[in-house]
């Protein structure tokens, strides 16, 4: 028999919302006049992405990233890969990474590596949440909609072995 975790709300619906409002209003002022290419991190950023860029009052193009370092775990390998690359061509453009949460900073630094490979004009990055105490490679998040606290997270695109994405409110799976 499968057991469910107990779930306990972290971040209602209505604090996402107002969340996305507010970084919606900086990334339009920053960005205003620019031709500006945002990267999804997938599959966890889906959700954030989708009801942010329907704030954006901006010309944008999209794409997405996907990397691997959890698999089926709650802890991350620690070993980055590419599962599928950016499309667009980035030189010269003014690129803003959407990713669901920043936790070690291994992933995140990864990709930025990755990105600025690329030679855009300007790379900045936008993370939903934040698990600062978790940290072991720094990282500049321009754009920030929560820090929380070291417990694992679900909900609102962040899933736990592919579970638990659709929730509509951000979770934290109670052991």
């Amino acid at each position: 028999m499968v057991t469910q975790p107990q779930l306990r709300i972290l971040i209602s619906r209505d604090e996402i919302a107002k969340a996305v409002d507010r970084l919606a209003r900086e990334i339009n002022k920053d960005y205003q006049g620019k031709q500006s290419l945002l990267i999804g991190v997938l599959k966890g950023s889906f959700v954030f992405m989708a009801d942010l860029i329907r704030r954006l009052d901006l010309p944008l193009e999209l794409d997405f990233v996907r990397l691997s370092s959890y698999g089926a775990a709650r802890e991350s390998s620690g070993k980055v890969r590419v599962v599928q690359g950016i499309k667009t061509p980035m030189k010269g453009r003014d690129v803003l990474v959407v990713e669901d949460i920043v936790d070690t900073g291994i992933t995140a630094s990864f990709l930025l590596d990755y990105l600025k490979t690329k030679k855009p004009a300007s790379l900045k990055f936008c993370a939903l949440t934040d698990k600062p105490s978790r940290r072991r490679i720094p990282i500049s998040i321009d754009y920030l909609g929560f820090a929380v606290p070291d417990k694992f997270v679900v909900g609102y695109g962040l899933d736990c072995d592919e579970k638990f994405r659709n929730l509509p409110d951000i979770y934290v799976i109670e052991d």
